[in-house]
């Protein structure tokens, strides 16, 4: 049986790309996936239903979000969309969006380790890169859901939930995924915080892993991180925020 896609929405601040050298010459990463840090995501959209509804108990107040594997170069989108649905799309009317079923059992997961789902996000998702995936939906967001669990197996997920409330360098980042994928992990991720207007609090919001390989035969996330080129590290500090508005 399969279930319609529900509803999802997301924050759009992330770099679309990650350019950088290996062996003196400039490629692309073949993939980049985004994963958010929910609480203070929801810090920048408390209205969105997935941060109305979130709460200390659930996956996202202590595991890294879905928001989406991109194909790259940036510029490959929106692979065979109409105009019709890509302006719909761009609009922000990810609700009326034509995206195909996806499969039960992928459906659960994707409810939980993308929130975002809530308001559509994974609709948009698939229009704006899963069409430039090269496969179907669900496979698309199996292969998602591959690489976001190996984050949140990894040093790097640990590290956040064990610093809730207190600062991170992206030294600190950088470490964790040296440790957990060899060294030089670390310089292919970047992160993006945002200033909370009413604590001024810098946050850690999203952050973004360059890939390179096939994901659906990728047995372990290191190799994909290796054959990835390196990025700038974006924003050098920020804090873990809590669950619920601060």
């Amino acid at each position: 049986m399969k279930h319609h896609l529900a509803l999802a929405a997301s924050l759009a601040l992330m770099l679309a790309g990650c350019s950088g050298s290996s062996g003196g010459e400039e490629k692309k990463a073949d993939y980049v996936i985004a994963f958010s840090w929910q609480p203070a995501f929801c810090e920048t959209a408390p209205g969105k239903r997935e941060c109305k509804s979130q709460h200390a108990g659930r996956f996202d107040a202590s595991n890294f979000s879905l928001h989406g594997l991109w194909p790259q170069p940036g510029t490959n989108v929106y692979c065979g969309v109409s105009e019709r649905e890509k302006s719909s799309d761009q609009a922000g009317r990810w609700r009326d969006l034509d995206a195909p079923f996806i499969e039960e059992s992928v459906w659960k997961q994707l409810q939980e380790a993308m929130p975002g789902t809530q308001s559509s996000l994974h609709k948009h998702e698939w229009i704006k890169h899963g069409t430039c995936y090269g496969s179907d939906i669900d496979a698309y967001y199996r292969d998602s859901l591959k690489v976001l669990g190996w984050l949140n197996r990894s040093s790097l997920r640990f590290l956040f939930d064990a610093n809730v409330g207190k600062e991170l360098t992206y030294g600190d980042m950088e470490d964790a995924l040296n440790r957990d994928f060899g060294r030089g992990a670390g310089k292919r991720l970047r992160i993006s915080c945002k200033r909370d207007e009413d604590s001024g609090r810098q946050l850690i919001v999203e952050m973004t892993l360059g890939l390179g390989g096939n994901v659906s035969e990728a047995t372990n996330l290191g190799q994909l991180i290796e054959s990835a080129p390196e990025t700038d590290h974006g924003c050098p500090v920020g804090i873990v925020d809590p669950v619920g508005l601060q």
